[in-house]
């Protein structure tokens, strides 16, 4: 009998602890418990009865392809709805440019599989998507975090880092970022940044990023240009900027499914990789996301979204102000779309031991710590609008508040 398993795992995985949001998500059983903990859309936009139709379409037309093994680079159907998708974003991809993924947290783990070695860097804004950290933490980089400004990733901060770097030789694999409302903060990056962000790519040749999961879940003001719409129409014609996709908040998170695109040579080495470790992404998966982008009218679904967690986001704005006054020292981030806001508290406040505090108030959220790679702040908290009903949202912020206030 082996007696210690742990001396056999690989170094990379020996202290990995996996996702911690799945963790926290474990003391959510009660049904009494308002979670503003997970990042789940709502069932009410999901489009039900479409779904049911075009699923005994296409099960009575193609169910022995469907149950078999299909290509792995992506159906090229949906390979074909997505460059029709995309050009509604000015973004001009070809076949060549796209690899179907098995959700947008497959799409980060190709990242990390194909670009870091162990103690390899990486910048990435603090706080940044947690998700994001853990799919990277399995191959053992350095994480160079920088506080996150009310209009995006400090630029100028990241150049200064990456000058420090350039100096020692070592300079970071990539940049990651979140630019269309921020998970876990709902910052979007400005314009201006975008582009500064871009120079600082080519200055020094080091590639971005952008994972883009709710950019067409915008609710107040005008669509910033994508960083990867910007990159294409530089001189040099781009090639420095991969864009992460996923179907999870624009549809439904339950079939899995998104896409990388990026330059060939990038998408055909995770390609390798994808051959390596979930060979195909489920072909009537596939089928119902190309129907969802060819078939359904995809500006109702968004018109229904937007309108929806718009109510919810203003429901839940405006009951934290009722109940979180200037004097209570406890602040919020406010969006302009996307499905999270980002709390903070005073300083004295440790949330991982206020998260335990607000479950005996049959409340939860995502304790901040979660969303740092280093050094992590403890007084913040993700809150999440998009899942709860908009009774249970002020009933949420009236219990937090309740939890809060004796601490302050």
């Amino acid at each position: 009998m082996i007696k210690n398993w742990q001396n056999r795992f690989s170094e990379n995985i020996k202290d990995y602890e996996g996702y911690p949001i799945g963790k926290t998500l474990k003391y959510l059983a009660d049904p009494e418990i308002i979670s503003l903990a997970g990042g789940l859309p709502s069932p009410k936009v999901f489009q039900k009865s479409e779904m049911r139709i075009i699923s005994e379409r296409i099960l009575n037309i193609d169910i022995d392809k469907i149950m078999q093994y299909s290509a792995i680079p992506g159906e090229q159907s949906l390979v074909d709805a997505i460059i029709g998708f995309l050009k509604r974003d000015d973004i001009n991809v070809e076949k060549k440019n796209i690899l179907i993924t098995t959700s947008g947290q497959h799409g980060l783990d190709l990242v990390g599989r194909l670009f870091l070695n162990p103690g390899d860097r990486i910048i990435i804004d603090r706080p940044t998507f947690a998700g994001a950290l853990v799919a990277f933490e399995m191959e053992r980089p350095e994480f160079i975090g920088v506080d996150i400004e009310n209009d995006g990733s400090n630029v100028q901060v990241f150049e200064q880092k990456l000058e420090e770097m350039n100096k020692q030789n070592k300079l970071p694999k990539f940049i990651y970022v979140v630019p269309d409302f921020q998970n876990p903060t709902g910052i979007t990056m400005s314009f201006e940044k975008r582009k500064e962000l871009l120079d600082l790519s080519y200055k020094y040749n080091v590639p971005i990023i952008e994972d883009s999961p709710y950019r067409d879940l915008r609710y107040y003001g005008d669509p910033i240009p994508s960083i990867y719409s910007l990159d294409q129409k530089h001189n040099n014609g781009g090639g420095n900027v991969i864009g992460l996709y996923t179907f999870s908040k624009i549809f439904c998170p339950g079939l899995r499914v998104g896409f990388n695109i990026g330059p060939p040579e990038v998408i055909e080495k995770m390609t390798n990789i994808k051959e390596g470790n979930i060979l195909n992404t489920p072909k009537y998966n596939q089928d119902l996301c190309m129907a969802f982008l060819t078939e359904m009218d995809l500006d109702s679904h968004f018109k229904k979204c937007k309108k929806y967690y718009r109510e919810k986001l203003q429901v839940f704005l405006k009951t934290m102000e009722k109940y979180f006054p200037k004097e209570t020292g406890v602040t919020w981030t406010t969006s302009e779309g996307g499905l999270f806001l980002w709390v903070s508290v005073p300083e004295h406040i440790d949330t991982n031991e206020l998260f335990f505090e607000a479950i005996k108030y049959k409340v939860a959220f995502v304790p901040g710590e979660q969303f740092y790679g280093e050094n992590p702040a403890k007084n913040h908290m993700r809150i999440n609008f998009s899942y709860a009903s908009k009774e249970q949202l002020a009933e949420a912020i009236k219990r937090l508040a309740n939890c809060i206030k004796p601490l302050l």
